[in-house]
């Protein structure tokens, strides 16, 4: 399924899309639920350390319940892929339906919610967990249908790319792609920092509301996806 093209929307612009949400949503996540990692999920493993050595540190069951959620929406993105290629759906389209859902229903219990306490209750924590599905579908969709992009929702291996690419520009190395390299790694990153600056200021004047930039996006990315691609296209063939 990797090599997928979304619709008319060219790699570059799609990518940056994608790396503009997941930077967004990983940033509220973080502003408004506690510190907690939505996108960067291994990142909860530091805040659960240093919650179980601090009692008095909240939410420590959100961030223990958030790798879990996201191994789900991992999980859910490819039976809905396998599904999908087996029936000759649209694969691509379905795993942007999935994550839409997810991101949705992120918004909608963040806003039911709010204000949130000191403490993450019921809604908050569906909230959450919810969001945190939405990156593991997220991440799922770009490794199976979108592996001609840079990665677009954990940054540190295109921040290592860009760097060496760096280095062999300055010292003149002969590789014809390489700048176009440098580029497709490049616009992913930059793109995910504007989604987290604008999640801090959507978040602080909108709250949970302010979600409705990446569900948008991705109502989006669903309308261009063509509705009845087959197995074959949805390989990228």
């Amino acid at each position: 399924m990797n090599g997928s093209n979304s619709g008319r929307m060219d790699s570059r612009t799609l990518g940056a899309a994608l790396a503009f949400l997941a930077g967004y949503v990983d940033a509220l996540a973080f502003l408004a639920l506690f510190g907690l990692f939505t996108a960067h999920v291994t990142g909860n493993f530091i805040l659960i350390g240093a919650a179980l050595a601090d009692p008095d540190h909240s939410s420590v069951l959100l961030k223990l319940l958030a790798f879990p959620a996201f191994v789900g929406g991992v999980a859910a993105a490819r039976i809905l892929a396998v599904v999908a290629e087996k029936r000759g759906g649209a694969v691509l389209r379905l795993a942007y339906l999935l994550e839409l859902v997810l991101l949705a229903g992120f918004m909608g219990f963040g806003i039911a919610a709010a204000p949130i306490g000191s403490e993450a209750g019921a809604l908050a924590m569906t909230a959450g967990l919810l969001g945190t599905a939405a990156m593991g579908a997220h991440s799922a969709t770009s490794r199976l249908c979108l592996g001609h992009l840079a990665p677009t929702s954990i940054m540190t291996g295109n921040v290592t790319q860009i760097v060496i690419d760096t280095v062999d520009v300055l010292r003149g190395a002969d590789d014809p792609g390489l700048r176009s390299r440098f580029a497709k790694f490049l616009w992913p990153l930059l793109a995910f920092a504007v989604g987290c600056v604008a999640a801090a200021f959507g978040f602080r004047w909108f709250g949970f509301a302010a979600l409705a930039v990446p569900v948008a996006i991705l109502a989006g990315l669903v309308m261009l996806e063509a509705p009845l691609a087959g197995p074959a296209q949805a390989r990228g063939a």
